[in-house]
């Protein structure tokens, strides 16, 4: 019981739990509401006004809510005169009452899950309820689609483009997408693109669309309320009466409805969806290994002022945006001004933008927030790295979805300090979307620099994920198979890993039969429970893989003793790995790598799991292709054959037909090129699959096809003829038998004459191409290492002849027509009650083939095992009629032998010359005109056998209900049988009864009281002596009874034939050919010997076997083991000749109709995309170019400005009038001149609009402004000072704030700010280097690390003299260190020094850097202190390498490369 126990577990966890994608146990539908309805009161809240007071109407709250839907206790009486409504103070939580499914009565719609929710919700709640509590799989990237909430306009192409890319995106990389749920703009669109999706892909997978929407703008929510839940809620979408308010779009599929406890107020939401997605951003990527987070992406469509805003923030938290030119508004001026230099984005530039893209809506916008989009549209730009614009005019872009994705990517290499980490990164989303185009485009690159040991986690996810594409992108660049498997670990994790089936199925219960029969060895009780977990290894999959492939081969991998440990349980299945010790001394390195090769594994490995693409990368790469794929034919039509899904046995089989034309395909191209070895190919002993040969495995995968080829039957017909010629006429060969000196006058060709004959030929072609160019070197090479074939002698001739199996097939039959012709002889001649001289010469004969019969059940020159051979034996028509005929002969000899049973005994053996007659059809099999037709015979036979079960009911029924009528109570059972079954059967055949008719009805034929044994019972008879039965019934019944079973059972016997015969037909010659090999197997082993002298052959095999020991003599013929060298040589050409083969494929394929009709369809695609896109940017296109060409006259109207004001400054001043100059009213002089002076001049973490550690916002202060020489007459900054308490002060400035001015520029931001004073804050970073080694190959420098904050900076602090190092580096490095370092200030050098952009920077103050480099000698005794305080610091200071991959602030880097300069390294 207990051993049951174990096993159910077991099989349970191998098979199921380690493959399943979710560990949650399904359950009834009314115990999952349950647990859902008591997770969601518990975890989610909502809020409600708790006070009720008079808003814009009497009975409207201050909340927005009719009073009827406040609470008793928050309505107070009307003299109440307590505090004023508070939003903080008077709106509470309380458990939610909105949740479940949302139905929304659309037809096919399915329903979605919905939650009314609190601002204050916790994002893990809200994760925790989508993942566990509504079942969503963690998404591989999260999409947060925003813009317009007002209903635009889109171009029907770039909807269309739109749609299909979110879509494609969502569906490969199985993304959530995320909007704000509601009817209208941009949500609305989204959810008509999922829509689309599921209208034109219903088997597919769900698109999981979430809106985040606010409850108190939802129209029609009552339908969503119920305290217990809604399963479902049916909710009505009403466009036309929803008013102000919104309907829930119908396409999403699930619903967050977050709720402030006020209505009608939007954007309430925001807040809480910025949390979920940072929440998150933050989890694992596919698994808790994984060390990649969750991708997030802003694609933005449309929007207004607010949609700028969310863009802003975004990308100021990582978040990479994809913006759609053509969508409008906001996303249209961004799009506009991405391509321009910041120069060029200016306050004029962004107002006619504005004014152009925003229409009336332009007029309600003030000049200050004009000024602030302006500033946060720079800042945008400027990000580059996380800003993609999707044109839908260019070429290169592609759809939306790789837009998106490429997005992803830019972003992730920003870091210049990742180097390949970042590349790796990019791989892993690249594998994890499923998008090989991406990764081919984008991370495989000419950049990019891979090693094989790189790229090994990355197959194995590919491969374990089921991603056939990136398995080949992989192997294409630079991944070895060898080096992935070479390790059998790996291996082991990949069988680990397997999806449910049906093998891991039968491994789970090989390994748990093997651990039972350990315990038993061992004799350890099985236990209860399994807390150690159960061992795997390749020796479980090498065993099963045999089982499958069959007994006769041997072991694919070597024993193991590292074996793999699951821990068993119901819910996880966890891996240990353990190596024991000196398992390695156990096995020879070359035995356990001899015959591994990596692509046969991971060939095997897809197979098993009847994946088709991984097993068709994989066979490209085995060595031994062909075997390999006879192999897969076999492996999986045995598991089909014990598989219970009868869809997956079909799969199954399918693959297996297909790897049989592989199989075919290759040996077809090996025969077309060279005939000898392709023969070689098929005996030749595999050493990657179990030491068999091709040959043996088609036959066992019963693949007819295959041996069907005309190479197979050359072979098969060549082994047949043994040292015969093929080309010898069957009457050459049958005088030769008979008169054998023949042989010597070469009547008879042997193949030895015919290899002699050829090589004669070439010899003489050789001398004459010598005749004719006069060389040698042919004769001489040919003559090197070649043995010459020696002519037969007289002696082999006479052997070759007789041991031919095409000889010993002819003298068998002459045997067993002289054993017929004896029997027959005895049976009707000679067959006394004294057996004679013959009868005992018949008995002799049928002795020798009773041996014989023995002799081929126990030959098993294959290793097939007694079992499986006695089964094969038994499948055997034939051999069934010799098993019969013996049993017969020996029954009918052992009654003939007793004079009681004589005459039995002479019956039985009667019957059995009929048996051994038919026995005789056997030697028609090796014939190619009737071979086939016994196949068509054997298959009526079936047939008739059905038909003779139909035909049956209508004779007994008929001869039952005649011998009824006709006689009464005959108790005689021969004449009932005979009236009942045989009469009716003879009629059918026109023996017509004689009984049934008054005319015919002859009294003296029968016997009245059936007393007569040789005379049937007449029939009942009535006074006149005449028949009594009703005759006009008895014809009736005849002729009914005639016209069934005469003409329409007999012809639908003959349309049976007819069916059978057009069937069978087309395959009767590749069937036959298929059994015509156990034939010439069965001769080829034979002795030469025919009947009955065959008997001596035996004696003197029992002798050799028994007697002598000795092993049986092996032939070659079918299984033959070839050199290392030739093996090789003959594996290397038919690798070219599966190149071949694989090439031919393509282009047939590449040729074929429906392959022409696709491309055609594509051409046709694309010209009309092209078509569309001019026809839509042509207009554009001419705007554009007249806007530059405007821009080209007014640079060059410049140019020429200057030039003749330089002239006149000269003197060159032209007696003519100056000619106009051409201005523009869209910027000010001033401002041109400045943005033509410089490009990135300016300062741009000090006018970051976010002041650091503070809530405070910097007043928006766009490039062209920030000099302080440009008028900015809007520019009112705030004060702020960090000791004031972020006290501000409006209005005028003090006397000290305006004597200092930022060097830089306007900043935003008045007062000191986070900085000691107002002024320059002066401070020094010291740059300490080093030679690493005495080469001075590696130059060092010394760096200190912030582990609070992770971060890595350069040792100094605030500068308080120009002669000293800061005081803060005494803290860092002690005040030893430091007084010996700060002496060496003098030999330092000034790398850099003056103003630094820095983020705490103000109008009034700011930060000046003196960055001062220190070069110390190795030896020196100040280096052997700093390195003993590195060594003590415990990681806190390092010597890091002067690079470019280092990981310091932007300003330090700047520094760190002007040190790399001053010693000339590379940075």
């Amino acid at each position: 019981m207990e051993e049951d126990v174990v096993k159910s577990r077991l099989f349970h966890s191998l098979a199921i739990s380690t493959v399943r994608p979710s560990k949650h146990l399904s359950a009834s539908p009314s115990f999952q509401r349950c647990a859902i309805t008591s997770w969601t009161r518990e975890n989610l809240h909502k809020r409600e006004c708790c006070f009720f007071e008079k808003g814009v109407r009497e009975d409207v709250c201050r909340c927005g809510y009719l009073k009827t839907d406040h609470v008793d206790e928050a309505i107070k009486p009307e003299d109440f005169t307590g505090e004023n409504w508070d939003k903080h103070k008077h709106v509470r939580e309380v458990p939610t009452d909105a949740f479940g499914d949302i139905s929304f009565g659309d037809l096919g719609r399915k329903t979605g899950k919905y939650a009314r929710v609190s601002t204050d919700t916790s994002p893990e709640i809200l994760y925790e309820l989508l993942t566990e509590q509504w079942k969503l799989s963690p998404p591989n990237l999260l999409i947060s689609v925003t813009g317009g909430a007002k209903n635009f306009f889109l171009k029907a192409r770039l909807k269309n483009m739109f749609n299909r890319g979110l879509i494609k995106v969502a569906q490969t990389t199985g993304a959530w997408i995320l909007t704000g749920g509601t009817h209208t703009g941009v949500m609305k669109h989204v959810g008509q693109a999922v829509r689309d999706h599921a209208l034109s892909n219903s088997m597919q997978g769900q698109i999981v669309a979430i809106g985040v929407a606010t409850w108190g703008i939802i129209h029609n929510r009552d339908a969503l309320v119920h305290s217990e839940g809604c399963f479902p809620a049916h909710y009505e979408t009403d466009i036309k009466g929803q008013g102000r308010l919104s309907c829930l779009d119908n396409n999403h599929t699930h619903f967050l409805l977050v709720d402030d406890g006020t209505q009608g107020h939007y954007g309430v939401e925001i807040e809480l969806r910025s949390r979920l997605e940072k929440c998150i951003s933050g989890k694992r990527l596919g698994n808790k290994e994984s060390g990649m987070k969750i991708p997030v992406v802003c694609v933005v469509l449309d929007g207004g002022p607010g949609t700028l805003n969310t863009i802003y923030n975004a990308m100021l938290n990582g978040t990479p945006c994809v913006i759609l030119e053509g969508s409008g508004r906001i996303a249209d001026v961004i799009a506009q001004v991405a391509g321009l230099p910041l120069a060029r984005v200016t306050i004029a530039l962004i107002h006619q933008l504005m004014k152009k893209f925003f229409g009336q809506e332009y007029e309600n916008f003030p000049h200050l927030k004009i000024i602030e989009w302006t500033k946060k549209i720079q800042d945008i730009i400027r990000m580059s790295h996380w800003l993609t614009i999707f044109r839908i005019s260019e070429d290169h872009h592609g759809d939306v979805d790789v837009a998106i994705l490429q997005a992803l990517l830019k972003a992730s290499r920003t870091s210049e300090t990742l180097g390949i980490e970042s590349w790796k990164r990019q791989l892993e989303l690249a594998i994890a979307w499923n998008r090989v185009d991406i990764a081919e485009t984008e991370i495989f690159t000419e950049e990019s620099q891979w090693k094989s040991s790189d790229l090994h986690w990355a197959m194995f996810s590919a491969l374990v994920g089921n991603k056939p594409q990136f398995v080949s992108l992989l192997l294409e660049n630079g991944v070895s198979l060898r080096d992935f498997l070479q390790d059998e670990e790996t291996l082991c994790e990949l069988y680990k890993q397997l999806p449910s089936g049906i093998f891991l199925r039968k491994l789970a219960k090989r390994v748990h039969s093997s651990c039972r029969r350990r315990r038993k060895a061992l004799r350890i009780r099985p236990r209860a429970r399994l807390g150690q977990g159960e061992p795997i290894s390749m020796t479980h999959v090498s065993d099963e893989v045999r089982h499958l492939l069959g007994s006769f081969t041997h072991a694919l991998y070597p024993p193991s003793n590292m074996s793999y440990h699951f821990d068993v349980s119901t819910e996880v299945t966890s891996v240990s790995v353990s190596f024991p010790t000196g398992s390695q001394s156990l096995l020879r390195e070359d035995d356990a790598d001899a015959q591994r090769d990596p692509g046969r594994d991971l060939f095997l490995w897809a197979v098993i799991q009847n994946n088709k693409k991984l097993a068709e990368i994989a066979w490209e790469l085995c060595r031994d292709c062909m075997s390999a794929a006879l192999a897969a034919s076999k492996i999986l039509k045995t598991m089909a054959e014990e598989g219970s899904d009868a869809d997956e046995a079909e799969a199954m089989r399918e693959l297996a037909n297909h790897y049989e034309k592989h199989a075919i395909g290759v040996f077809s191209e090996c025969h077309n090129s060279d005939e000898e070895r392709a023969r070689k190919l098929l005996v030749r002993v595999s050493p990657f699959w179990g030491r068999t040969t091709c040959l043996r495995l088609a036959l066992e995968a019963d693949d007819k096809s295959f041996v069907a080829q005309s190479g197979v039957q050359a072979l098969l017909t060549q082994i047949w003829c043994g040292e015969l010629s093929v080309d010898n006429p069957v009457w050459r060969v049958l005088i030769c038998m008979v008169f054998f000196p023949l042989i010597y006058t070469g009547f008879l060709v042997f193949r030895r004459d015919e290899v002699l004959h050829r090589e004669a030929e070439k010899k003489e072609e050789i001398k004459t191409v010598e005749k004719v160019t006069g060389s040698t070197l042919r004769t001489n090479s040919r003559g090197l290492g070649v043995k010459r074939l020696k002519p037969l002698s007289s002696w082999y001739r006479l052997v070759h002849l007789y041991s031919s199996p095409q000889v010993k097939f002819y003298w068998n039959i002459v045997s067993y027509f002289a054993f017929l012709f004896l029997f027959a002889v005895v049976l009707m001649i000679d067959f006394q009650a004294t057996p004679s001289a013959g009868e005992l010469l018949l008995y002799i004969w049928l002795l020798s083939l009773v041996c014989e019969e023995v002799r081929q059940l126990f030959y098993d020159p294959d290793g097939f095992g007694f079992h499986k051979k006695a089964r094969m034996y038994i499948n055997e028509l034939w051999n069934i009629l010799d098993v019969l005929s013996i049993l017969l002969c020996i029954i009918g000899l052992a009654f003939r032998l007793t004079t009681e049973l004589f005459y039995a005994g002479k019956i039985l053996l009667c019957i059995d010359f009929v048996v051994f007659c038919l026995r005789f059809m056997a030697i028609f099999t090796i014939s190619r005109t009737l071979g086939p037709k016994i196949i068509i015979v054997r298959r009526m036979m079936t047939d008739m056998f059905f038909f003779m079960f139909l035909l049956s009911i209508w004779v007994v029924a008929y001869g039952v209900a005649k011998q009824g009528i006709l006689i009464h109570n005959d108790n005689r059972l021969d004449w009932i049988v005979r009236g009942a079954v045989y009469e009716p059967y003879l009629t059918i055949f026109g023996n017509f009864p004689t009984n049934i008719d008054y005319a015919a009805f002859d009294l003296d034929s029968c016997s009245m009281n059936g007393t007569d044994p040789l005379k049937p019972k007449c029939p009942v008879l009535n006074e006149n002596q005449t028949p009594a039965f009703p005759e006009w019934l008895t014809i009736t019944m005849l002729c009914v009874y005639l016209l069934f079973a005469n003409i329409l059972l007999l012809n639908l016997l003959i349309a049976i034939f007819n069916f059978t015969f057009q069937t069978v037909q087309d395959n009767t010659d590749r069937i036959w050919k298929f059994q015509r090999y156990e034939l010439i197997k069965e001769y080829h082993s034979r002795p030469t010997a025919p009947p009955p002298f065959i008997i001596f052959s035996h004696f003197y095999l029992f002798i050799r076997s028994m007697a002598l020991c000795r092993p049986p003599v092996m032939s070659k013929e079918f299984k033959s083991e070839l050199p290392q060298m030739e093996e090789e040589e003959l594996l290397s050409w038919e690798a070219l000749m599966k190149d071949r083969y694989l090439l031919s494929t393509q282009q047939e394929q590449s040729q074929s109709m429906e392959r022409r009709i696709l491309d055609t369809s594509q051409k046709v695609t694309t010209i009309t995309d092209r078509l569309e896109r001019e026809e839509e940017t042509g207009s554009a296109a001419v705007m554009q170019r007249m806007a530059r060409l405007e821009e080209q006259v007014v640079q060059s109207a410049k140019a020429l400005q200057w030039i003749m004001d330089s002239l006149k400054c000269q003197g060159f001043a032209g007696k003519e009038a100056q000619p106009p100059t051409l201005t523009t009213t869209d910027e000010s002089p001033d401002t041109l001149r400045n943005a033509s002076e410089r490009e990135d001049g300016f300062h741009v973490n000090a006018r970051q609009l976010y002041y650091p550690n503070s809530k405070l916002t910097r007043f928006p202060v766009p490039e062209e402004k920030v000099p302080w020489e440009v008028s900015f007459s809007s520019y009112m900054p705030v004060y702020y000072a960090s000791e004031d308490s972020g006290d501000h002060v409006d209005g005028s400035e003090s006397e000290a704030v305006g004597n200092y001015r930022n060097p830089g520029g306007r900043t935003g931001i008045r007062g000191r700010g986070a900085l000691s004073h107002l002024g320059p804050n002066r401070n020094a970073d010291l740059v300490l280097t080093r030679m690493r080694d005495s080469e001075n190959s590696v130059l060092e420098y010394l760096v200190v690390w912030d582990e609070r904050h992770g971060t890595l900076a350069l040792p100094g602090g605030p500068l308080e003299s120009p002669d000293h190092l800061p005081v803060a580096l005494k803290k860092t490095m002690g005040k030893l260190l430091y007084e010996k370092i700060n002496a060496k200030v003098a030999e330092g050098t000034k790398v850099l020094e003056g103003y630094v952009d820095d983020c705490r920077n103000t109008d009034n103050a700011w930060v000046e850097i003196t960055v001062l480099n220190i070069h110390l000698d190795r030896k020196s005794q100040l280096m052997v202190d700093i390195n003993s305080m590195v060594a003590s610091s415990r990681g806190a200071l390092q010597w890091r390498e002067v690079s470019g991959k280092t990981r310091l602030s932007s300003n330090q880097r700047d520094s760190l490369r002007q040190v790399a300069e001053l010693h000339n390294r590379k940075f």
